[in-house]
Formats: C-alpha cells, sequence, structure tokens
C-alpha cells in the first residue's frame, strides 16, 4: 500500500496526469484512486464532446495556454489510437448590432491567441455553411472539432495499467494526513501511504482540497447544464456546430447546437444552480451540499450580480417553450415539438469568498501536495496538457 504518487480522481484530467507522469517516472508506482466503479463518469462523461479550440480564453491565461497545447496533443492521441473525432468547425454568430462588437472582441482574442484562418462571415457567407442559421455576422472557426471524449479516457486508462499504474475503483476518500515526507489517504476501503499527492477531484475538489487546507478559501459550486437532442427530421437544420456570442453579464457560452460525433444533435446547455453535486435531474438534492452552497459568502454576491440572468436560465429550465424561444435566435425554424428529452451535465465552478467565478485553472501546490481547484471546460480538450503539466510541477 505504498506508493509514490497517488492521485485523486479518474477524470480526463486525473487520468492524464497519472499517465503523464508514468511515462516520465517508469519506476515509480503510481496509484489512481476513483469512488466511482469505471472512469470519466461525471465532467469527463457528461460533456458535449467538443475540441475548443481556445478563441475564448484570456490570452496568457492557464486555460488558453493548455487549451492550445492540448488540442493539438488531444488530436495526435486520437489519431495514433483510432479515437473518433471530426474538425468540422464551428461558426459563433451575432443575431443583432449590439453583439458585434462583443464578436470583434473574440475574434481579437483568437487570434491573439494564435489562432489561423479565423474568418469574419457576412449573413450570406455563413448561411452557405449553415443555411438555416439566422444573425448578421459571424466568425468562422476551422479548428474546433468533436471528440469521443469517453473513448480517450479509455484508452488513457488502458496505456497506464499496460504501464504498470494501478487504479483502485470504488475508493471514495474520506481522509487525508499529511506527515511531511508521507501522507495517509483513508478511503472507505482500505488506507494508502505515499510520498506525493495529487487531485483531481473534479466537483469535490474543494471536499479534497480542505483535507489538507483547512483554509482554502473557494469552493465548488454546482451548476446542471441541460440539453435536449433534436429529432432524426430536423437534424439537417444543423450541419457543424453553431454557436451565439456569450453574454458577457453572465460566465457561460450559452444555448448552441452541436453535432456530436454519433450523429445526433444536442441544444442547450442552460446553466442552472443544481441541489447536489451530482445531481443531474431537477429534483436531486443534498442537504449539506446545497447549505454549503447557499451560506457560503461569495453565493450571496453571486446572486445579486448574476440574479436576472439567473432567473432567465431557472425558466428555460422549467419551460421548454422558453429554451425553444432561446434557440430559435441562431434557427429560427426549430420548434418545440423538434426537441428530445436529452441528458444534463454539471459543471464544477470555483468560487471565492468575494463572489468572483474563477475564469481560470487553478493548481495550487503545498509540498508535495498538488489540488486542481477548478478546472472547467475547456478541461477536456486541455487535459494532456494538463496532466503534462501537472506531472511536471510534482518533481520541481
Amino acid at each position: 500500500m505504498n506508493y509514490d504518487i497517488i492521485i485523486v480522481g479518474a477524470g480526463l484530467v486525473g487520468l492524464s496526469t497519472a499517465y503523464k507522469a508514468k511515462l516520465k517516472n517508469p519506476g515509480y508506482k503510481i496509484l489512481i484512486l476513483e469512488k466511482e466503479n469505471d472512469v470519466s463518469l461525471h465532467q469527463s462523461g457528461h460533456n458535449s464532446g467538443v475540441i475548443h479550440s481556445g478563441i475564448y480564453y484570456k490570452p496568457g491565461s492557464l486555460k488558453a495556454k493548455n487549451c492550445i497545447e492540448g488540442y493539438n496533443s488531444i488530436i495526435n492521441f486520437a489519431t495514433e489510437y483510432g479515437i473518433r473525432y471530426d474538425l468540422c468547425g464551428k461558426i459563433v454568430v451575432a443575431t443583432s448590432q449590439e453583439e458585434v462588437p462583443l464578436l470583434d472582441n473574440i475574434y481579437k482574442r483568437g487570434v491573439e491567441n494564435g489562432l489561423q484562418d479565423l474568418k469574419y462571415l457576412s449573413r450570406e457567407e455563413f448561411r452557405e455553411i449553415e443555411p438555416h442559421c439566422e444573425g448578421i455576422k459571424a466568425i468562422k472557426v476551422p479548428q474546433t472539432g468533436i471528440i469521443d471524449y469517453p473513448g480517450i479516457a479509455k484508452k488513457i486508462k488502458e496505456l497506464f495499467e499496460e504501464l504498470g499504474g494501478e487504479i483502485k475503483f470504488n475508493n471514495k476518500v474520506t481522509n487525508i494526513v499529511n506527515r511531511g515526507l508521507e501522507i495517509i489517504v483513508e478511503t472507505n476501503n482500505s488506507e494508502y501511504k505515499t510520498k506525493k499527492l495529487i487531485s483531481c477531484a473534479g466537483l469535490y475538489s474543494d471536499k479534497i482540497t480542505r483535507m489538507t487546507n483547512k483554509e482554502n478559501d473557494v469552493i465548488i459550486i454546482p451548476f446542471r447544464g441541460e440539453y435536449y437532442k433534436i429529432n432524426d427530421e430536423k437534424k439537417h437544420l444543423v450541419k457543424h456546430l453553431i454557436y451565439p456570442v456569450p453574454d458577457p453579464n453572465f460566465p457561460f457560452l450559452g444555448v448552441h447546437f452541436t453535432r456530436m460525433i454519433d450523429g445526433n444533435i444536442e441544444a442547450g446547455p442552460n446553466a442552472v444552480l443544481a441541489f447536489k453535486k451530482e445531481g443531474y435531474k431537477l429534483f436531486d438534492f443534498n442537504f449539506n451540499e446545497t447549505m454549503q452552497t447557499l451560506m457560503w459568502p461569495g453565493f450571496r454576491k453571486i446572486v445579486a450580480k448574476y440574479g436576472k440572468t439567473g432567473l432567465g436560465e431557472v425558466h428555460r429550465s422549467l419551460s421548454k417553450a422558453a429554451f425553444t424561444k432561446a434557440l430559435q435566435k441562431l434557427l429560427p425554424e426549430i420548434q418545440e415539438h423538434d426537441l428530445v428529452a436529452g441528458g444534463a451535465g454539471v459543471r464544477a465552478q470555483a468560487c471565492d469568498r468575494n463572489g468572483a467565478l474563477i475564469d481560470d485553472f487553478d493548481i495550487v501546490k503545498n509540498g508535495n501536495i498538488i489540488h486542481v481547484r477548478n478546472a472547467p471546460s475547456p478541461a477536456a480538450t486541455s487535459c494532456l496538457s494538463i496532466g503534462n503539466k501537472i506531472s511536471e510541477l510534482i518533481e520541481n
């Protein structure tokens, strides 16, 4: 039960970190602890399967750097191991004159982040690509694609184990005791000792961080994103990926249309507060987790700042007609009866005491312990790059 490195969490970031660390140190005994019975069962397996280009992120940020590097890594990995992907491209569409300056800002960020072949499109030009889409101006982003992320996760797991790495499922971490040169990790099943610890715990990253840092100043607020699927008769309305210009008053991308790797078309997601960290259904509820959110001083500031926009998101969650109306801004032909209930995901969004929703990846190192406190989208695209950076950081 003695290890050189233990990683908590078998999502894409945890798997990638373990894999990269094992490649760098073949002689290391490395263990992944996962509370579920398989890999990528939460954020890594509940996202929309998009390969993000890096166009939205602040130049120089960890998101921007790791997305660009991770983009190339994930494509090379998928090509080498036969994982399905398609660089189908997307358009970001301004539907009003007020959105055009915001669209220009997105274009500038893309250029600063090194994206090539971005192109402005007039209404006539983007309707040649997406003939059923409506708007006044768009950006074509050829780098964006779609991929089988669960397939990526399973392949990384396979490669890690072939190198001699271990994964123990159904092991929920209940306590961590840091004795300096030795760290004891207690789970519901056993006890493990390690020299170094890395937590990539996603929705529970705040809980795991607090086990070694009682003064942790962020919590995870879970936001559920709900999707509809477009029925077979109307799939032809969407050829690629169609995104709106994001609302600058809300830290999410807005409802959009995504062609999936399995051939389906998803519409969504919205973004509503979840009352359980793994609350994929409307009425999922956990008292302790809900109270943690409601009692956090930063949450009240979020309500004050985003309350009106948030109520609109809740309305769309409860009303299929309202959800359809939001989609019709981009695709006027879509009707309520064209939408079939789809799945949902829960985004782990870190929030500090001042009510700031942390916009960048947040990775903290304290001696021989590293905690990934915030890794929302584009963490799936960036996973191999993030894993490489963490595996270097734990050695320094």
